[in-house]
């Protein structure tokens, strides 16, 4: 396979990968809103898996390694199919958006929060 494919088909798999993070980061909230703290539970839970893959990688996705291989180019989106400032901005956003969601979780569970 050329490299243009392999990185085409590493650029698939990295963003098929990020939408399930994001989507869980995006559903916590709405979990928690509908009092579905055992969902919630485990959306925290998979997030959390993915945070300690990037802590063990330096705070990379090892699939940004893996499509490193096969282009020159650094882009901040080289890697995957997002837009250049939402690559550029994905962990500040995501991140923001993870502990928003995870703060409200916990306000919920400790009976602190009724809205």
């Amino acid at each position: 396979m050329r490299d243009g494919m392999k990185l085409r088909a590493v650029r698939m798999v990295h963003t098929v990968i990020w939408a399930l993070f994001a989507g869980c980061i995006v559903a916590l909230p709405v979990a928690t809103s509908a009092r579905r703290l055992d969902i919630a539970a485990g959306l925290i839970g998979v997030v959390v898996v993915e945070v300690f893959v990037l802590l063990l990688n330096r705070g990379r996705c090892p699939l940004t390694d893996v499509a490193a291989r096969y282009t020159q180019d650094r882009a901040d989106n080289f890697d995957i199919y997002l837009p250049v400032w939402m690559a550029r901005y994905n962990k500040l956003i995501f991140g923001s958006l993870f502990v928003a969601g995870m703060g409200y979780t916990a306000l919920v569970a400790w009976g602190l929060f009724d809205g």
